[in-house]
């Protein structure tokens, strides 16, 4: 059984949206790339929300000529919505309905590892039926203040135990703590 791997990014006061206007970080061996490539290269096929989608397609649509554009554009995207009628990004399918039946399709086919980004109403879906295996916190060193509730990590789970698989602190203060999920009934 394919496994699906939720890769979030965070700040100490639990904000999880627009990582792209966080406070960058210098990363001198850019380690944090590296396993997100790791990662992506583990994986056949991305499991995104719509909005992540949206933002996700926006920077890699159309784009190649470094690793990671190249695979993310290549693997298969499933993208939950029930509003977006069209997907363009190459290899992205739209699921409408019946979302926890349809992710427990394709995590039972054969293939490689799921990767899915954010930790917003999908994450939730995916915790609330017990489809989530894994969690890895992309922890940033700073405080951004001031994020409305629904920009938060916490917001919208299901109960669940969570293991401590590994942890790796990169040179430029972000923890990244994997936690395998045990889900509670």
């Amino acid at each position: 059984m394919r496994r699906i791997i939720n890769s979030t990014y965070v700040t100490l006061d639990g904000v999880i949206t627009n990582p792209q206007h966080w406070p960058v970080l210098e990363d001198p061996r850019d380690e944090g790339a590296a396993i997100q490539q790791e990662l992506i290269e583990k994986c056949d096929a991305v499991l995104l929300g719509r909005d992540t989608y949206l933002a996700f397609a926006s920077v890699w649509q159309g784009q190649s000529g470094d690793p990671y554009t190249d695979r993310i554009n290549a693997l298969r995207k499933y993208v939950v919505s029930t509003t977006l009628r069209e997907a363009t990004w190459d290899n992205s399918v739209i699921i409408d309905s019946d979302v926890a039946a349809a992710i427990t399709r394709f995590k039972d086919e054969p293939g490689r590892d799921i990767v899915t980004y954010g930790f917003g109403r999908l994450a939730g879906t995916l915790m609330e039926h017990g489809l989530l295996d894994e969690i890895r916190l992309w922890i940033h060193p700073f405080f951004l203040g001031n994020a409305p509730d629904a920009g938060l990590l916490v917001h919208h789970t299901s109960a669940a135990l969570l293991q401590l698989a590994g942890s790796r602190t990169l040179d430029n203060g972000t923890v990244i703590h994997s936690y395998a999920v045990e889900h509670r009934p």
